[in-house]
C-alpha cells in the first residue's frame, strides 16, 4: 500500500501538491452551476450558497437540530459529544440515525447534484453530524484539513471527497464563523504527530494532532483567510483538503450548523494510514457505500 500523503510518523512537516484533480469533471451547459462558480471552486476550493432552501424548510431544520438537542436517549448515546469542561453539547454525529429528515436532507438533489457534478461519481457519506457550538461556552476548532484526518484515521486513500455545511443561525464575525483559506486545497501539509491509541475520544472535543504547524499556515494564508457570515440558510461546499477551522464563540448567539460528507465511490476506506485501528461507525462509514438515491421534499408530510 503506497502512501502518497505521508505523515503522523514524526519528523519534519511537508507540504506536497495535491495529485488528484479540484474538479473532476469539466464545466458545460447544463451543469448544476455557473461557469462562474464552478471556476471559483477550482480556484478557491470552496462555494457559499445563499438561497438553496427555502425558508420554510430551514425552519424545520432548526426545529430538529434542536429536539434532538433536547432528547436525553440520543444525548445518552456515544455519538453525541460534548464541550471539554462545560459539558455543552459540542456536536451530534451520525444524526440520520436520530431522523428521518436529516436522512431525507443528505439525499436532497440541490446537494447531491452540485457534489456529484464536481467529483464526477455517485457517492455515499462517509461522516455527518450537527456541530451546535453553544453560546458563551463553544470552543474553537483548529485548523486543519479533513483529508490529513480522514486519510490517517479512516484511511481514505485520496481526495475525492466534499463537505457541505448547512447554516442553521445566523453567522457572524463574532460568533465563530467557519473559516476557509483559499486556495490551500491544492497543497497537502503533513502534520508529523504520531496518531495517539483512540485518539478519536479526546480529538472530537478539541483536536491537536493533525494539526499544522504555524510556518506551513502562514504559508497557506499568503492570499488571506475567509469568513463564512450572512443569515440561517447559508450552505458552503468545500473540498475535503481546504483548510480551515473556525474560533470559539463567547457570544450569547449559538452557530450551529448540519454538516454531510460525501465521498466518491471510487474513493473508499482503506486500513488507515496512521497506524492505528479505524475510528468507530459513527464517525466514519466503512461498511456500507451503496450510493446515495435522490430523496423527495425536506419538510414534514
Amino acid at each position: 500500500m503506497i502512501d502518497h500523503y505521508p505523515g503522523r510518523q514524526g519528523g519534519s512537516p511537508l507540504i506536497l501538491p495535491r495529485l488528484e484533480p479540484v474538479t473532476w469533471r469539466k464545466w458545460q451547459r447544463g451543469a448544476p452551476l455557473t461557469q462562474t462558480q464552478h471556476a471559483r471552486w477550482t480556484v478557491d476550493g470552496f462555494l457559499v450558497h445563499q438561497e438553496l432552501f427555502t425558508a420554510a424548510e430551514l425552519a424545520c431544520f432548526q426545529e430538529e437540530a434542536a429536539r434532538l438537542a433536547e432528547d436525553a436517549r440520543v444525548l445518552a448515546d456515544e455519538s453525541a459529544i460534548t464541550e471539554r469542561g462545560s459539558g455543552a453539547l459540542r456536536s451530534l454525529f451520525r444524526p440520520q440515525a436520530h431522523s428521518a429528515l436529516v436522512r431525507r436532507l443528505m439525499q436532497d438533489p440541490r446537494i447531491l447534484d452540485i457534489v456529484e457534478y464536481l467529483l464526477d461519481s455517485p457517492v455515499y457519506v462517509h461522516q455527518s453530524r450537527i456541530n451546535y457550538k453553544p453560546a458563551f461556552r463553544g470552543r474553537e476548532f483548529w485548523w486543519h484539513s479533513d483529508f490529513e484526518t480522514w486519510h490517517h484515521e479512516d484511511g481514505l486513500p485520496g481526495m475525492r471527497t466534499i463537505s457541505v455545511s448547512i447554516s442553521l443561525t445566523d453567522n457572524t464575525p463574532y460568533n465563530g464563523p467557519l473559516l476557509l483559506i483559499p486556495g490551500s486545497h491544492r497543497w497537502y501539509v503533513s502534520c508529523p504527530t504520531p496518531t495517539p491509541p483512540d485518539h478519536f475520544r479526546a480529538s472530537l472535543r478539541e483536536q491537536t494532532v493533525g494539526t499544522p504547524d504555524e510556518g506551513s499556515l502562514r504559508r497557506l494564508a499568503e492570499r488571506g483567510v475567509e469568513a463564512v457570515t450572512g443569515p440561517a440558510g447559508l450552505v458552503t461546499f468545500f473540498d475535503c483538503n481546504t483548510m480551515h477551522g473556525s474560533p470559539g464563540n463567547i457570544t450569547p448567539w449559538p452557530r450551529s450548523n448540519l454538516f454531510f460528507v460525501y465521498n466518491s465511490v471510487h474513493n473508499t476506506p482503506e486500513a488507515p494510514f496512521g497506524g492505528q485501528p479505524p475510528r468507530p461507525a459513527f464517525v466514519a462509514e466503512r461498511r456500507d457505500f451503496t450510493p446515495l438515491g435522490r430523496a423527495g421534499t425536506t419538510t414534514p408530510a
